[in-house]
């Protein structure tokens, strides 16, 4: 197990437990002691749990794991499927990003796909997103143009949600939008789990010629709280190749190419 990996999976067994010792993590983990305590300290540096003798127990808040320990999760896959999604792309398209792990990891790899821009700066490739860390990170990159919907920020996934976003919405138009999601399901469509999420996410495919979902497997076959929009509205599928070979069949009969990588 990589260290991004465990530092995750281990975040998640101090907060659904609220506590644990140094010797039932190793048994869990299959890792040494000194492992376990640096893991712990790192993890508490960056006050996501808090140190206790022998131990350790969870913080206040930390029931909401943070996105970038939500990356640890299918870390490898992820950047498979972000590659793939950044390859779709043309020099001076408008590409939409929503938040999440797995839309983070596009827009890191469109910022150094070696066939964008192109020699042509004339035609910069545009970025629209509702997630501020996207933002954050694509801002220092010159040949790239940056816009941002507003809204009120959630913090769990650092998307900007809500009424404020929908006067810019309403102007623009993307060649191609890449969807995190929560769920996606052959027949209950794409869902996320916070409904402003939903709700902006699909105001985002409202304005695109073409939908693509980037999601892990974990994430299919399954559906969460609010649906985003119906699998009708989705022209691409990029996942990995441990997607159940019976689910890429039902979305391939849906009209969803699905590309594993």
């Amino acid at each position: 197990m990589e260290r991004h990996e465990r530092l995750g999976s281990l975040l998640e067994l101090v907060v659904r437990r609220e506590h644990v010792r140094i010797e039932d993590v190793t048994k869990e983990l299959g890792v040494s002691p000194a492992t376990v305590r640096r893991d712990l300290d790192t993890l508490a540096q960056q006050q996501l749990i808090t140190r206790t003798r022998g131990g350790a127990a969870a913080g206040p808040g930390s029931g909401d794991l943070p996105l970038r320990y939500r990356a640890a999760r299918q870390g490898d896959q992820k950047e498979r499927i972000a590659r793939a999604a950044a390859a779709l792309v043309g020099p001076g398209e408008v590409v939409g990003l929503n938040g999440g792990t797995t839309t983070t990891e596009v827009a890191r790899e469109l910022a150094v796909h070696p066939g964008l821009p192109g020699d042509d700066r004339s035609r910069p490739l545009v970025i629209v997103t509702n997630a501020v860390n996207i933002a954050n990170e694509l801002a220092v990159r010159p040949h790239l143009r940056v816009v941002v919907t507003g809204g009120v920020v959630r913090p769990h996934s650092y998307e900007l949600t809500g009424p404020l976003a929908s006067p810019l919405l309403g102007q623009v138009s993307l060649d191609v939008l890449f969807l995190g999601v929560d769920a996606f399901d052959p027949d209950a469509g794409a869902s996320a789990m916070d409904e402003g999420e939903a709700s902006t996410n699909a105001a985002l495919a409202e304005r695109a010629a073409r939908v693509v979902v980037v999601a892990d497997s974990t994430k299919l076959g399954r559906s969460a709280f609010v649906r985003i929009l119906p699998t009708s509205r989705v022209h691409a599928l990029i996942t990995d190749t441990g997607a159940d070979p019976n689910l890429v069949a039902a979305f391939d009969v849906a009209g969803v190419e699905v590309i594993r990588v």
